[in-house]
Formats: structure tokens, sequence, C-alpha cells
């Protein structure tokens, strides 16, 4: 009988053994060892055409290149973003359900305060992709030639100076507001739908002023008087145009960006792999011509880096929401 049964300390050995295995190959290296072990998909929040989505499947298709994995992307648009970010929030946590978010996701905590996930908790944030720098514009008609004239004017002409963004909310706005707030401004906000037709309505002359980032106005500065620009250096092809900063004005050093985001519970070792080869990604000639030539700045560093800058953006843009009192129902 014993030649044909295990004892009961061998069986006990076996399961020992059975265990150790099964939490090796469980185990948050072994993952990353093998991850992607699955399809990738990529949820772009916003609808097919933006720039988000742009950027999301030129990335997708080099990682789908080089991993060897498919890589899909899924569209889940509606409500200013948070539909789609609450899909990757709650995904199972394995690296395989990435977001391509951008910096609205930040924003919209102290204007939303019944959102279904917790930025800070839900996600993991794994690099940037790409960054939007913003600029401040007037027709050419406009009788300045600096930010400076510009206040003078707008003081001197109560009620008559709007300024347009993308919608209520958004990062247009919540610039507008700082402006007014700091210069002593009393502009009115005209919201539009996206950054197609604010453009095209500045194009237009219909607007006196707006904050346009760079790659939906890019094709069109020679419409424009540029007075300022956001972040904390002067723009490549506008080398003449200040920062805000330069010309006295604080708060406005946060750019935009488009990014991507795993859900919070992922190991950190599938974050950091993810993200080093995206940073590969993004190195890539090819790559680097494209992001530049949609008027954007290339993105790239680490997770860790990419999180302290989260945490640093949530900051200025919480004080100036609140400041602000800038709310979305």
């Amino acid at each position: 009988m014993s030649k044909l049964f295990p004892s009961r300390r061998a069986m006990l050995a076996a399961a020992t053994l059975l265990t150790g295995l099964t939490t090796v190959l469980c185990s948050p290296l072994a993952q990353a060892q093998t991850y992607p072990s699955q399809t990738l998909k990529f949820v772009v929040p916003y609808p097919a055409g933006g720039a988000t989505d742009a950027l999301a499947r030129m990335v997708g298709q080099k990682l789908q290149e080089s991993w060897g994995q498919t890589v899909v992307v899924e569209n889940k648009p509606g409500a200013g973003g948070t539909i789609g970010n609450n899909i990757v929030a709650k995904a199972t946590a394995d690296g395989h359900t990435v977001l391509v978010g951008i910096t609205a996701i930040i924003q919209q905590p102290p204007m939303m305060p019944n959102l279904p996930y917790d930025v800070f908790k839900d996600f993991a944030p794994v690099t940037r992709i790409a960054i939007s720098p913003s600029m401040f514009v007037v027709p050419p008609s406009t009788p300045v030639n600096n930010l400076k004239e510009f206040v003078a004017l707008v003081k001197a002409n109560p009620g008559k100076y709007n300024y347009g963004t993308y919608g209520a909310g958004t990062s247009s706005h919540i610039q507008g507001s700082l402006l007014n707030m700091q210069a002593g401004l009393d502009m009115v906000q005209i919201p539009f739908a996206g950054a197609a037709p604010l453009v095209n309505n500045m194009v237009g002359g219909q607007l006196t002023s707006a904050f346009i980032d760079m790659g939906s106005a890019r094709a069109h500065l020679k419409s424009f008087k540029v007075l300022a620009v956001t972040g904390t250096r002067r723009l490549p092809g506008l080398a003449d145009v200040p920062t805000f900063a330069e010309q006295g004005y604080h708060s406005f050093d946060p750019y935009g960006w488009f990014a991507l985001f795993l859900p919070a519970a992922t190991p950190a070792a599938v974050v950091n792999k993810l993200s080093d080869e995206v940073n590969r990604i993004l190195a890539l000639p090819d790559v680097t011509a494209r992001i530049e030539g949609m008027g954007l700045i290339v993105g790239g560093g680490k997770p860790a880096d990419f999180t302290q800058l989260i945490k640093s953006d949530f900051s200025i843009y919480e004080k100036i929401i609140r400041d602000a009192n800038i709310k979305i129902n």
C-alpha cells in the first residue's frame, strides 16, 4: 500500500512546493517578465479624431510592433472624459487596460466633487506622451502690442472684452479666470464645444481674445497676435513672445499634457516596463517628428517624476478653481 500511495509527509512537501511555485509565478516580477501576455486596450475618454486619439493610436501601433501583442484603441467619450477614466480606474490591475488621459483628469476633482474615482488613489501614472503649451491671443486688429497694453485697454473699456475657451471647466477657462483675477479684469468667458469651434470663431473675429493650445492654433498663427504663453519657457518659433511669468503673472506655469495611466494596484514592475518602452518609443525620430508636427512637445519621464508633477500641478489648479469659484454641474 505504501508503494502505491504517497505518504502524508510527501503530500505536504509537494503541496508546499506547489504553493511556492505558484507564488513565484504570480509575483510582480514574474508578471512583469511575461507582460504583456494578452491584447492591450488603450482607453481614450474622448471621441476619435482628436489629438488624444491620434497620440494613442501612434503609441499603440509602436507598442504592437515592439511587443508583438495587439493594441486596440477604444474611444469612450462622455461626461468630460470621466466615463473613460472610470473604466480604467475599475479595470483589472494587470497592465492590459491603459488610460490615455489629459490634464483635465486632475483639474476636474475640485470642480466635480462626486466623481466615481479618486485620481490619486485609483490610478498609477506611467508617463507623459506629449506636452501642450497654451497661448493667449487677440485679433490682429487689436490696438495693442503686449499683454500690459491689452490689460490697460480692457480696463478702459469695461464690459466690452471676452475670452473664448474650449468649454466650462477646461484649461482655457481656468487660465482666463486666473488672468481676470490677477489683472483685475472683467472679461466674460465664451465657452465652445472644443478647440476647433474656438479657433474658427477666433479667426472669424467673433471673439476679442482666447486661450488656445499651440497644437490647435499653430496653423493659424498669422491670424492672431500672441501676447503671452503658458509654461516656464518661451516656445520654439515664438521666441519673441514672453511667458506670463516674465510679465509679472504667476501660476501659469503648468503645461497641458497627454499621458498614460494604469489602475492603481498594477505592480510597479509592470508600470515601469510600460513606461520604459513608451519612453523608448518617444525618442524614435519619426515619433518625435510627428509629435512636434502636431505643435506639441515630446513628453517622457519616469512614473515617480510624473506622479510628483501631477501633485504639483493639482495644487496650483485647485487654488485657482477655488479662488475663482469654478464649478461644473
